[in-house]
């Protein structure tokens, strides 16, 4: 198997343009913060021969890969098997922090792994397959309310309550264990006018992701914790592919680049001034030509700051 064939790297070229600042010294450090299956990694390894790298995933399938993909670059990469959320314990006086969210190509082509509507598998979704609650086990176990509220709040999806009655309806006959499943019951839930619209599955699918893997909750955590852990000059870049994550990293990014300093203040002291400078001019997107070459770069959105200052 060549490890280069099965993942190719969203944004690639952009995303050491805006770190390379911060890795063109001795010493510099890259933390990878979503490491899976190492095709960022391999190519800013290549790039900047002297910088180390640590690799974060809680996807232990991932890691193995990665390790495999990385290991003629022996002693400049460590690897970590945690959540990003924990970054702060791994990422103090880091050069450049990169995180690509969302799932994996790995994720999604294992089939068994639960993630894709498309395939029919066992309703799992954890990235981390170690722990934690499946996908299955939600919706065997929350009420109707609490299935319409993450259905809503994380897949945006217009007929969450629908869904959700459908789900509790279906479940106290049988058991929903299989995404195959899972999908029938969505698609026979859901008006022929609105199945033109898109896949019925996709945003509820999206939704129970997130859920099980409590991604919105660990991202917030982890990007000011990756923030505070940057060097000063140090710059983290962010893929994300769905509108809630970018919400999170635009909010995160403005707060931090604004200044503090109390209105009508003649003169900013330095304490006030902001300590983040964002690179990017919005959200990013790849090109035409990247999207028709790799499907996985539609969606995404990329954010960039450059860290000005330690917090006093």
């Amino acid at each position: 198997m060549n490890l280069r064939d099965i993942h190719t790297p969203v944004l690639l070229d952009r995303c050491i343009e805006l770190l390379a600042p911060a890795l063109e010294h001795d010493g510099a450090v890259l933390v990878d913060a979503t490491l899976g299956m190492g095709g960022h990694s391999e190519a800013f390894l290549e790039r900047f021969p002297a910088i180390r790298l640590i690799g974060l995933d809680r996807d232990t399938d991932a890691l193995r890969i990665a390790g495999e993909r990385l290991a003629p670059f022996g002693d400049r990469v460590t690897l970590v098997h945690t959540v990003y959320d924990e970054i702060g314990l791994h990422a103090q006086g880091a050069s450049a922090i990169l995180f690509d969210l969302g799932v994996s190509s790995l994720q999604l082509d294992e089939a068994d792994r639960g993630f894709a509507y498309s395939k029919d598998a066992p309703l799992d979704m954890r990235m981390d397959q170690t722990k934690g609650t499946t996908a299955a086990q939600i919706l065997a176990e929350y009420s109707e309310g609490q299935l319409r509220r993450i259905f809503e709040r994380y897949g945006e999806e217009k007929l969450a309550g629908r869904y959700a009655r459908f789900i509790v309806e279906a479940r106290a006959k049988s058991p929903l264990v299989r995404s195959g499943e899972l999908v029938d019951l969505l698609v026979a839930a859901t008006p022929a006018a609105v199945q033109r619209a898109g896949h019925p599955a996709k945003r509820v699918f999206q939704a129970l992701r997130i859920e099980v893997n409590s991604e919105l909750n660990v991202l917030a955590d982890a990007i000011p914790s990756a923030m505070d852990a940057l060097a000063v000059g140090g710059r983290i870049a962010v893929m994300s592919y769905q509108s809630l994550e970018d919400r999170l990293i635009k909010q995160a990014f403005a707060a931090a680049s604004a200044s503090t300093a109390p209105a009508g203040l003649p003169v900013e002291l330095p304490e006030h001034a902001p300590r983040f400078k964002v690179l990017t001019k919005g959200a990013e997107l790849a090109s035409d030509e990247e999207k028709a070459r790799n499907p996985r770069a539609i969606p995404v959105r990329l954010r960039a700051a450059e860290k000005l200052r330690e917090t006093t």
